[in-house]
């Protein structure tokens, strides 16, 4: 109880100059201390102006046209029937986040306009996006196949999904129509913990990071491509071919041209 603001700028100085240890470890020591003051000894501490460790800078991985037709055919040979290859080809053609992708519902797909509706981005703003003309035909098969399901699903007494709060106060039989299931719906029925109702929720993030990272290792590269990096990329074959930044920039629902 003898230490306080003084002794903690020293430590925490000391982990970011002297170990040269990464941000995340130094910001964990800090909430650590935070705990043992404010909770445990039950004391108020002032303004600490240690020095901070930097957050690294990191070049994202870019893969060049053909690395990415690579990739493409690597998910299309993997021994699945899930949609990974599908995903894959939407986050490059259309940019879109891996979430953003799992996400996409059955009312967010325009095939008359060729658009795609991103709700719920980062920030919580919604855009529109193109949909690339080579992942028409299978958007569309996907979407028979899944309308199909929904109604076997119905027939069971099943045929649920979770909506965003404001809606299922709004519209309560919203949950169970065919346009507000997800177009990527796991293949199993599953029981909602909150409400206890039975139905799909979309294919899991992590399941098609996998397959990502499956497909990269069956290509034996030494570079690191995952989910984001066909996002990565697909912003960068635009610049390179003219298209203007701001363009790119609202296509990726970023609000800072710089990121």
């Amino acid at each position: 109880d003898t230490m306080g603001e003084p002794e903690i700028e020293a430590f925490l100085t000391h982990l970011a100059v002297d170990r040269n240890v990464a941000a995340s470890t130094q910001n964990q020591a800090l909430s650590a201390l935070l705990f043992l003051y404010q909770v445990v000894l039950q004391r108020e501490l002032g303004r600490l102006d240690a020095m901070r460790a930097q957050r690294p800078e990191r070049v994202p991985t870019v893969l060049s046209v053909d690395e990415v037709h690579t990739l493409l055919t690597a998910l299309d040979r993997l021994p699945t029937t899930e949609p990974y290859a599908l995903m894959a080809r939407l986050m490059y053609g259309a940019g879109l986040r891996l979430l953003e992708c799992c996400r996409l519902r059955m009312k967010d797909l325009d095939m008359e306009r060729g658009q795609m509706t991103i709700r719920e981005g980062k920030g919580d703003k919604d855009r529109y996006v193109m949909m690339p003309q080579a992942t028409r035909e299978a958007i569309w098969h996907r979407m028979e196949w899944r309308s199909a399901l929904h109604a076997a699903d119905v027939a069971q007494g099943w045929g649920w999904v979770h909506l965003p709060t404001a809606i299922e106060r709004k519209y309560p039989n919203a949950s169970h129509e065919i346009a507000w299931q997800y177009l990527f719906a796991s293949t199993k029925i599953s029981r909602d913990p909150r409400s206890g109702n039975m139905g799909r929720h979309h294919v899991h993030e992590s399941a098609v990071t996998r397959a990502v990272t499956q497909a990269v290792r069956g290509l034996g590269w030494s570079k690191r491509a995952t989910c984001h990096t066909l996002r990565h990329s697909f912003a960068t074959h635009l610049l390179e071919n003219g298209q203007d930044i701001r363009t790119v920039q609202e296509l990726l629902g970023h609000s800072d041209v710089r990121t």
